[in-house]
């Protein structure tokens, strides 16, 4: 399984950026899928989550301005962040639990991280 993020760049204070993350590979389905971050120094941090009915999750200092989806047809997950503030500088990751086929375990796959960086 591949896990692929998009979306990462510079943007100005009060700005907004939208990730995007997308999965392929022998995938059965998706249970959860999150995004966590980690700023330099600082160690990981779950940011959201989304489970397959939708509910969703969120990092108390991102609540109001960030908003997780999903598209199970597409194997993707997005955060739409808003109101972007220079402490959500961060690498962003996509993390998804996958299963293989109906009876397999849930495995967890990561992608490579895309850098977000929010400047004054």
């Amino acid at each position: 399984v591949q896990v692929v993020e998009s979306g990462g760049g510079s943007v100005q204070v009060g700005g907004s950026r939208r990730l995007s993350c997308a999965a392929s590979g022998r995938i059965f389905r998706i249970n959860i899928m999150h995004w966590y971050r980690q700023a330099p120094g600082k160690q990981r941090e779950l940011v959201a989550h989304i489970t397959p009915t939708g509910h969703s999750n969120y990092l108390d200092s991102v609540k109001g301005r960030f908003t997780i989806s999903r598209d199970d047809a597409k194997k993707a997950v997005y955060l739409q962040m808003n109101d972007l503030k220079p402490e959500d500088t961060a690498i962003y990751y996509c993390n998804v639990l996958v299963l293989h086929s109906s009876q397999s375990a849930q495995y967890s796959y990561w992608g490579q991280g895309t850098q977000v960086t929010v400047s004054s």
